[in-house]
């Protein structure tokens, strides 16, 4: 008579150590594929706002208005333009699922903060009078900046193209070209240096540039 063997204790628990080994490391490798999943889709998200804010910001640059929006006391000259290094202000209409119809003083800032730079967004409504208060806190366009700049450029007195700058002087006037450049502290999010080219920029200003704005009697 045949007698049936089972497994001994030492079989049992060895095959249980394999399973639970086999379990892990396929528990690993979803989890890893789970995250890289993630992380792609994160990147892939962060360089579509990368995109879609480069291509605000060029759209606005590029459709800027030559209507002042402030005048210096001493001097009446008019202010179209702004750019100082870290703030670049101009006037624009807005598209229309962002804000109601007119033309919209907008300002584009480099905040510093604890993750590094922002950029923030702020715009007011233009009238007569001058700009309204703006209807809402400054937007956060990009965040997680490490270093960033604007800069602009125009001709010099025998018609070539001058130096970048990011000192604007002749507020009254545009620059022939806006550039932003930014390095994100993310090295994997590239942002593709921004240059646009006012389309009035060789326009002439209206005639009621640089008149001051008559308080009302």
């Amino acid at each position: 008579m045949i007698r049936a063997r089972g497994f001994s204790l030492v079989e049992v628990l060895l095959a249980t150590a394999l399973l639970a080994t086999g379990i892990a490391l396929a528990f690993a490798t979803f989890a890893n594929a789970a995250k890289a999943t993630e992380r792609a889709e994160e990147m892939a998200q962060r360089n579509e706002r990368l995109r879609a804010v480069q291509a605000f910001v060029r759209r606005q640059v590029e459709n800027a208005l030559p209507l002042p929006y402030e005048f210096t006391e001493s001097t009446g000259q008019a202010t179209v333009f702004e750019c100082d290094g870290q703030v670049l202000r101009l006037v624009a209409n807005m598209p229309g699922y962002l804000s109601r119809g007119g033309p919209q003083l907008q300002t584009f800032e480099l905040v510093r903060g604890e993750g590094g730079l922002r950029l923030e967004f702020t715009h007011q409504l233009l009238t007569p009078d001058g700009p309204l208060d703006a209807e809402r806190e400054p937007e956060v366009l990009l965040d997680g900046i490490a270093e960033a700049v604007f800069e602009v450029r125009t001709l010099d007195n025998d018609g070539k193209p001058g130096d970048w700058s990011d000192d604007w002087r002749t507020n009254d006037q545009f620059p022939r070209l806006v550039r932003l450049s930014m390095r994100m502290r993310d090295a994997r999010a590239q942002w593709p240096e921004l240059v646009a080219a006012p389309r009035l920029a060789q326009a002439p200003l209206p005639s009621y540039v640089g008149v001051p704005i008559q308080d009302e009697q």
